[in-house]
Order: C-alpha cells, then structure tokens, then sequence
C-alpha cells in the first residue's frame, strides 16, 4: 500500500469514527427530547366549559405522574378549537407539521373526528379520540391510526333501552333531540333495543342545534306517551331540562335521556326539574370505587368542581397514553409500535372501571344506569345499575350489525309514529 493511499484510509476511518461520534449523541438527544401531545380542545365559543373540563382532567393526570414518562418529559401543547370542525382540522395542521407532536388528541364534534380522519391517516399519526362519540369512527369508516378512548354514540343507548324496557312499566316512548349525527345515532340505538323487547316509539321530534325556545317543540309531545327521551349536551341540555317542567311535562311525563343530557358538566346548574331523570353513560362522578374517589377529590380541588364525564374520559385518556408510552420504552418515534401499544393498553382501574379496545379501535366497557338524586343537597347521578365489558355492538354479531345503515334521522324508520 502506497503511502498517499495510507493516508487517505486513515483519513477515511477518522471521519467515520468523527461522524458516528457526532450522530450519537445527535440521536441520544432526539430520544431524551420531550413527548410532545397535542390537544385540541373548544377553549372559546358555547362549548367552553366542555373544553375546560378536558384541559383539567388531561392535565391532572400529567400533573400526578410529573410531567414524565420513561425516562422523558411530557410537553403538552393545546390548540383552540373554538368548537368549529374547520378550525380544529387547522390546529391539527399546526400540532403535526409545526409543532412535530407524537401523538394527536382531543377533539368534541363528531363531524371533526370524521374531518380528521383523513389526515390523520395520511400523516401516519397516532391519535386518540376521548370524546368525539359518532358511531360510524369506529365502525364502518374505521381509520388506521385512531384509537377511540371514550365511547360511541349508540353503545350506552342500547343498554339503556333494554333496560327501560325490562325494569319500567313503559311501552310508547316519545323522543326528542338534537338534530345531528350525535343526536341521531342515540335515539337509534335506544330505539332498536326498546322495540325490540316489545316497546314502541311513538314520536320522533328533531331540534336545532340553535334552539333557544324548546316549547314549540315540547307542544308536539303526544298526550299518549308514558315517557320522553331526550338527547342535549351543554347550554341546549341546560335549556331543555328547564323548559320540559315549565311546560307541565315533568309531573305527568317521566323524563329519560342520554348521558350528556343530565352530564355533571351541567347537572350543578340544575334544579329539582333534573331530579328523577334516568340516564345511561359510561361514567358518573358518584360511582362508589376507590379510584373515583380519589379522582373525583382530586379533580374538585383543582377545577372547583365536580369532574364530568369529558374530565374523566380525558383524565383516562392521558393515562391511556402514558401506558401506550411505558409500553414502548418511551420510544414513540417509532410510530407503528407506538400505535400498536395504544391498541393493547387494557386496564381494570380507571375511574370508570375497567376498559379495553376491540378488534375496530372502540373501548369495551361497563355501562351504568343512572338516575338523578339529591344527596346532601347536592344533584348526583346515582348508579342504580352497571352492565360490565358493554361492546360497541351490544349483543349483536358484529360482522351482522356492520351490515345495518348507520343510525341517521330516519333510521330505524319510526313505524309506530
């Protein structure tokens, strides 16, 4: 070997050995940088209050466990949602390219989580959905990188519906809500089950998502009816609940409803016109298990209230998450097992019970009856009843149910009305 070709191979193995000795530590410092989590949350607008209580229950969960995780910080970065569908595809935009988040969350309308979707999957992004609930997210028009940790829209509705029919003297039902997806596919669901047993829904009455003035509508309820279920969320759930006693409905027309219609992000607000009404959600601040308690003391002292089912699914959300995030060492740059490990957390203690996700990326869990008491002077959804490890699809085969429509307006068809 001549001298100059002596030279350049020494040359050569120095630079090789500079280069990995300035790649490592380039590469250690990348794995040892925060885990960056993206929430999108309506911090302005009608649902504010809504998009607090998930800021409080993501960042109280953060806040338990120090910000960290295997080794590495947890940088959250929130984005205003303003509770517009357009807006939140835009904060989500930001989050993924400008921000490099890891994962995605967050999110309220069912027409976002369907906006998302797409880009979320073009991305190749994980992202978990605590609240948007519309049922065809995890069903029909499943995507890839979403894993749902809430619930969907009709999944507490069948239960309810069956147990209505089982436990109550009712047999012709009126219902009323709002009219969009949410309020659609949970009137399906409780209607498919009620009728099924043998009920009949005699009624359906659909209500504008701008709706002030319930009492054109409640005008139409039918005399006939032994009880109303409704479907409101929020202001429109505040309005309703007020408006149904002071047009006489409530001494003679027992009241049931979704979840969100008597959820604790309102019921504090209400009055004894709430008081009786039966519910079926996945969640209630009075469930009597040790990590509800402490959750719910936990979140009272540091929101000033009492925790809502939007704190407790987000609260479990960024628990969800940080288990996804052990699972995989912290090495969530490796999207793929990141996703992989977000699908397999199954865990027996959060504040709503145990909850595990299905072959389509929804969670199976318990469902709880409600029903609207005052303890101690205070308004509580008291559990009268829990259906443990509830599926999206009920007792139905899913291969079978998949083949139905989608709950919409006008399915199931209203035959009895």
């Amino acid at each position: 070997m001549t001298r100059r070709a002596l030279v350049l191979l020494t040359l050569a193995a120095l630079l090789t050995g500079l280069g990995a000795a300035l790649s490592a530590p380039s590469a250690a410092r990348a794995q040892a940088g925060p885990i960056k989590v993206g929430l999108l949350a309506p911090l302005t607008g009608a649902a504010s209050a809504l998009g607090r209580d998930m800021v409080n229950g993501t960042e109280l969960y953060l806040d338990e466990i120090g910000r960290q995780v295997a080794g590495r910080k947890i940088e959250l970065i929130i984005e205003d949602t303003e509770g517009n569908t357009q807006t939140a595809l835009t904060k989500a935009r930001k989050l993924v390219d400008q921000d490099r988040v890891h994962i995605l969350t967050g999110g309220l309308l069912a027409s976002t989580g369907y906006a998302l979707h797409p880009f979320v999957d073009a991305q190749k992004i994980p992202t978990t959905y605590p609240v948007m609930s519309s049922d065809d997210l995890t069903q029909r028009k499943p995507a890839k990188w979403v894993v749902r940790t809430g619930w969907n829209s009709s999944q507490s509705m069948h239960v309810l519906g069956d147990w209505i029919y089982k436990n109550t003297k009712y047999r012709k039902i009126a219902t009323i809500g709002a009219d969009y997806a949410f309020g659609w596919e949970s009137v399906g669901g409780f209607q498919k089950t009620f009728e099924e047993n043998g009920g009949q829904i005699i009624q359906k009455i659909w209500a504008p998502l701008n709706t002030n003035d319930f009492s054109p509508f409640l005008a139409q309820v039918k005399r006939d009816a032994d009880a109303v279920f409704a479907v409101f969320f929020g202001k429109l759930a505040l309005q309703f609940v007020k408006q149904y006693e002071d047009a006489g409905l409530k001494a003679r027309v027992p009241l049931l409803s979704n979840g969100t219609t008597v959820d604790e992000s309102v019921l504090p607000q209400m009055g004894d016109e709430a008081l009786g009404t039966i519910s079926a959600l996945h969640y209630s601040a009075a469930l009597d298990n040790p990590v509800n308690q402490k959750f719910a003391k936990a979140f009272e002292a540091k929101a000033g209230k009492v925790p809502s089912y939007y704190a407790e699914t987000c609260y479990t959300n960024a628990r969800w998450i940080v288990e996804a995030i052990k699972a995989v060492g912290g090495k969530v740059e490796d999207r793929e097992t990141f996703l992989a490990a977000l699908r397999k957390v199954d865990l027996k203690d959060f504040p709503r019970g145990p909850v595990k996700i299905d072959a389509w990326g929804n969670p199976v869990q318990n469902i709880y009856i409600r029903k609207v008491e005052k303890v101690s002077g205070k308004l509580q959804n008291t559990v009268v009843a829990t259906f443990p490890a509830v599926s999206q699809f009920w007792k139905y085969n899913p291969e079978e149910f998949l083949k139905m429509p989608l709950y919409t307006r006008d399915y199931p068809p209203c035959k009895y009305c």
